[in-house]
């Protein structure tokens, strides 16, 4: 027990302990997001999501050629709390299974294993002039997933809105799965509504929303780029709308072209129809910092909006923006909505 107190007190005097342990804490958290998001990527978490199988069945299910790794792969899950072993076969325990069947949850694991670490693996590389990041086009069935973390406070926010000013047509642009969409029809008697989303994986996931919600005939998706929309007008959604929703969008597009962006977004509008534009800000906390620099890396000119140059941007568009309106406490996300041509307004 001496032996066992000297050796700590040799460890405490040590190096800097605090930043040691907290070193040891985000180490083995981060072990596990990777080592749970790469059993999300191979297809074992679904493949063992059924009955309980053998390795070999499960080297033959996933196309496993080194079969030496799995076993140990297993074994480091089984010590995690994710798998169990029972008389030779292999199953999920009924923690992880129940944690991912959330698909918020597997989202998570997927993204932050994958393209919001993976920004930090590949930095220096684009530090010394290599090709900015593909997360947009090659992610965007992820992160529209991932933006459903949020969707509670848009929806209250979205609820109320509609409650108030009565639209008869709402508008999703860059609907993602489309449950924004739907929240918004179903929050008023006979609206309807359009979602457009350029990305091919999440716009099958928002119609596939709608045909649960058994809206198919109030609303339709459009398939296509929003600047490429507001370019060619109403016409192409069934004429203008009385309440449309641009969030999470705004900070993809240039700043040049922001102003631009929202003008046609306006004249999607009825006169007196309100835009509402919702996105993370540019503020000094951590992710919305990490976030504005896994944008920047695009190499595109995408960046996280300031809320003074937000608003500045939407006067300049023919918009006449509320103050923001924070939707979750301590966190960067937030609303400003805009009415094109308002009372007294022309």
């Amino acid at each position: 027990m001496l032996s066992r107190i000297r050796t700590l007190t040799r460890l405490a005097r040590a190096g800097n302990l605090p930043g040691r342990l907290t070193l040891l804490r985000d180490g083995t958290a981060a072990t596990r997001v990777a080592m749970t998001g790469t059993a999300l990527d191979t297809g074992l978490v679904d493949a063992l999501a059924g009955s309980p199988s053998t390795v070999e069945s499960l080297a033959e299910r996933l196309g496993v050629r080194d079969r030496s790794l799995l076993t140990p792969y297993l074994r480091v899950l089984e010590a995690a709390g994710v798998t169990r072993r029972t008389r030779g076969r292999w199953a999920l325990t009924w923690r992880a299974r129940r944690a991912l069947a959330d698909d918020l949850v597997r989202a998570g694991y997927e993204g932050y294993a994958g393209y919001h670490t993976d920004l930090y693996r590949g930095l220096s590389a684009q530090l010394a002039g290599g090709p900015g990041r593909r997360d947009v086009e090659e992610k965007g069935e992820l992160i529209a997933r991932l933006s459903e973390g949020f969707a509670p406070f848009v929806d209250e926010l979205l609820t109320t809105l509609v409650q108030e000013r009565r639209p008869l047509r709402v508008l999703d642009l860059g609907c993602g799965t489309g449950q924004r969409l739907v929240g918004m029809v179903r929050a008023g008697p006979g609206v309807e509504g359009v979602g457009v989303e350029r990305d091919a994986d999440a716009a099958a996931l928002a119609e596939a929303a709608i045909a649960r919600a058994e809206l198919e005939q109030r609303v339709g998706i459009v398939r296509t780029d929003i600047a490429e929309l507001v370019a060619r007008g109403p016409d192409r959604i069934g004429g203008p709308a009385d309440l449309a929703l641009l969030a999470n969008v705004i900070y993809y597009v240039p700043v040049s072209d922001r102003v631009d962006l929202l003008a046609g977004c306006a004249r999607l509008l009825r006169r007196g129809g309100a835009l509402v534009v919702v996105t993370t800000a540019a503020e000094p906390t951590f992710f919305s910092r990490h976030f504005d620099l896994l944008l920047r890396a695009q190499g595109t000119g995408m960046e996280l909006p300031e809320m003074e140059e937000l608003r500045g941007q939407l006067v300049a568009a023919g918009l006449a923006p509320e103050r923001p309106r924070r939707l979750t406490p301590g966190q960067s996300l937030v609303a400003v909505v805009a009415e094109r041509f308002p009372p007294g307004r022309a």
